[in-house]
């Protein structure tokens, strides 16, 4: 293979990509935050995740960025684990529309407007005085590289028709189906984009330097490569992000799988040659590419729908909920139950618990972490406290739709109680956060507190700690006694902190401490202070909720 060659592939490849690129990120700007609505607004109906996931990807053309945001917004807590197989699946046929944009230039010689287009598109964008306008000229601009890219890698191909050594390796590819199934993966995960992959295989179809036949099975194996872009994304993510990348990648496996027993009967082809009668020729291999792309995409996707729960049990199974396992999406708000006031009341008390829950466990790991230089503890704090961020929108958007429906006095006047508290478990997060800050700052910078301060910080995390685990009781059972009693507790960290700051200070003049564990020191005290403050302006809220509405502390459904 000539340098001429090599050096019009790499070059062609890259004005490809980049083209890509640039119109992809157009389109996003044209589109804002429609995208991201469009996802966010899919309903419980798998059909309707499929269109969307379709949609959006055409409009960004890459199915891997579709699922990659995807895992992102599952991650964040903003879709479900089935919502978002149901967009995965839809992302798979909404990629197929590239295919069928670079078969265009095999009958409408695109690549003679290549060039006007990327002047025309660069000008826009330099001139265009709207956000708009310039995101318009980047699209035009990104569509004319990405064919001056193709036609770049048609003419390095052209060469390759009179090598015999280029010939027996795609006859090879012609007689084993698994062989170029096997290409077609790699190549994918080499190139991270299933778009370039199918455009250099239409390219070198149009070249005459590989048959239609062989190149289904790099189409099947394509789809299971651009599976990895997803599961890349999903590392260091949340459990249901995991799960959404598993269930991309066995549902490509077990569609490319079962695909292959057509390819070897010959069906696959014989089935495409229906759709498309005719001869295949040079000027229309690329058109039945697309259509063979197409036919495996949406068949696939039509032979899951109705087993999008059964897909979801299997991710689950593959990727088991692992012991301590951080959940940052709701556990109790269920939109149907708005219609249900007195239900949907409950449940969104269940649902501040459980936040309560989270935030204890990213003070305890913070704290612990802290007066341990526990690395792997301090590691937790940041997922616990993107729990608490994520609840706290979910749990206050749930309470405002329910205050808009037809309340009893009692929960009209609990609505804004249950508000204020989200917002303070949410602050608790936050210092916990900052308290995690601290001990890394301890741990890297290996400070040494004396025997004495150790004591007097563990003294202190105590009387938190047992607020925290008061709070959650008294929350649960609207008990006025324990949360009295939480008042009191933060009249006794108030002390400490007083105390604490004044021995320590007593210690720095004696030189028993040294002078870089002062801030620390400081600030892990106030911190915990601030954590008792918020603390305490929940049982402050559960004081006066229970004196305004008349409740009993027997009214409460257990275990509910």
């Amino acid at each position: 293979m000539s340098e001429n060659v090599i050096f019009l592939f790499i070059g062609g490849i890259g004005f490809f990509f980049y083209g890509m690129k640039t119109m992809s990120d157009g389109l996003k700007k044209v589109a804002g935050d429609r995208l991201k609505a469009i996802l966010h607004g899919v309903t419980k109906f798998p059909v309707v995740g499929i269109l969307m996931g379709a949609l959006v990807t055409c409009l960004l053309q890459s199915s891997s960025a579709t699922t990659v945001m995807v895992v992102g917004f599952v991650n964040a807590g903003l879709l479900a684990l089935k919502q978002a197989i149901s967009i995965v699946i839809g992302a798979n046929i909404g990629t197929t529309f590239t295919a069928w944009l670079v078969s265009s230039m095999s009958v409408f010689k695109v690549t003679h407007y290549a060039l006007p287009a990327v002047g025309v598109g660069f000008f826009i964008t330099c001139l265009a005085k709207t956000r708009r306008s310039k995101s318009w000229g980047e699209v035009l601009l990104g569509f004319g590289m990405l064919f001056i890219g193709l036609s770049f890698m048609k003419d390095a191909f052209d060469p390759l028709k009179e090598s015999q050594v280029a010939n027996d390796v795609f006859i090879m590819f012609s007689n084993s189906p698994m062989l170029g199934l096997l290409v077609g993966i790699v190549f994918t995960v080499l190139l991270q984009s299933s778009s370039a992959t199918i455009a250099i295989l239409q390219v070198l179809a149009f070249n005459g330097l590989i048959s239609f036949s062989a190149a289904i099975p790099i189409l099947l194996g394509d789809n299971i490569g651009t599976t990895i872009t997803a599961q890349m994304a999903s590392l260091g993510a949340n459990i249901n992000a995991r799960r959404t990348a598993m269930a991309h990648t066995f549902f490509n496996v077990i569609g490319a799988a079962y695909m292959l027993i057509f390819i070897y009967t010959g069906w696959y082809v014989e089935f495409v040659d229906f759709i498309i009668p005719g001869e295949i020729t040079l000027k229309n291999v690329m058109f039945y590419i697309a259509v063979a792309h197409s036919v495996f995409n949406v068949t696939n996707a039509f032979v899951f729908l109705p087993f999008i729960g059964w897909l979801e049990k299997v991710s689950i199974w593959l990727v088991p909920k692992k012991e301590g396992a951080i959940e940052i999406g709701t556990q109790y708000l269920e939109k149907h139950l708005l219609e249900t006031p007195a239900l949907a009341m409950q449940q969104a008390r269940n649902e501040v618990m459980y936040m309560l829950d989270v935030a204890t466990k990213a003070a305890s790991c913070a704290a612990e972490g802290f007066l341990e230089n526990d690395e792997n503890r301090v590691a937790k704090v940041t997922k616990y406290e993107d729990a608490t961020d994520n609840l706290q929108s979910e749990i206050t958007q749930y309470v405002v739709d329910l205050s808009q429906r037809e309340l009893s006095k009692e929960a009209s006047q609990e609505i804004p109680v249950l508000i204020h508290n989200v917002n303070d478990i949410e602050r608790i997060g936050d210092h916990s956060q900052n308290i995690a800050e601290l001990a890394h700052v301890k741990i890297d910078e290996k400070i040494v507190f004396s025997d004495d301060a150790v004591v007097e910080l563990q003294e202190m995390w105590q009387e938190v700690h047992c607020m925290l685990t008061e709070t959650s009781k008294a929350l649960h059972d609207n008990d006025t006694d324990i949360a009295k009693r939480i008042l009191e507790r933060e009249e006794r960290v108030n002390e400490l902190q007083i105390k604490l700051k004044e021995s320590h200070i007593d210690r720095l003049n004696k030189g028993v401490c040294t002078l870089n564990s002062n801030f620390s020191f400081l600030d892990f005290i106030d911190n915990l202070e601030k954590i008792a403050d918020h603390l305490t302006n929940i049982a402050q809220g559960i004081i006066g909720h229970m004196q305004w509405s008349g409740y009993k502390k027997e009214s409460v459904v257990e275990g509910s």
